[in-house]
């Protein structure tokens, strides 16, 4: 009773003709679940640190410029804008990113907001944003951003 049932003269069994039709009917399914789709993935989430690497090339352009445009702090700034620029450096290379190529020396033009006081408001804002990442990175990360967070805040109190 378990002999192979020949549908027709073709050859083909009835147990050959039922798995090929279970095949397609999964392979439609599949289909139907997005598998075949041509579609592009959507664009991943940018990373959490893209805002401190961010920050960290604002502050080191905002710090030159001050440093150009007064030389008196120059001494005092370029360290400051040395730092931003090593923090950006270690930022992109944990994000897997590539900075921005330099291009262009900044102007030595400034604004009413670029002064002293101003780039320690800028500072100890961006501190806040270094502290608030650290609460919420990943342990492999948070050496790294507590260590922006605190020199953040001596920049901060080093323009004082």
């Amino acid at each position: 009773m378990t002999g192979s049932v020949r549908m027709s003269d073709s050859g083909h069994t009835r147990r050959r003709v039922l798995g090929a039709s279970g095949a397609l009917a999964g392979l439609v399914t599949l289909s139907g679940c997005g598998l075949f789709d041509d579609d592009p993935e959507p664009a991943p989430a940018p990373d959490a640190l893209q805002p401190l690497l961010d920050e960290a090339l604002t502050l080191a352009a905002a710090h030159t410029r001050v440093a150009l445009a007064q030389p008196a702090l120059a001494a005092k700034l370029t360290p400051l804008a040395e730092a931003h620029r090593a923090h950006a450096v270690e930022l992109a290379r944990v994000i897997g990113t590539t900075l921005p190529s330099g291009g262009a020396a900044p102007s030595a033009a400034t604004t009413g907001a670029d002064t002293a006081a101003a780039l320690r408001k800028s500072e100890q804002a961006a501190q806040k944003t270094a502290a608030a990442a650290c609460r919420s990175a990943p342990a492999e990360r948070a050496a790294l951003v507590g260590s922006i967070a605190a020199a953040r805040a001596s920049h901060a109190e080093a323009l004082r």
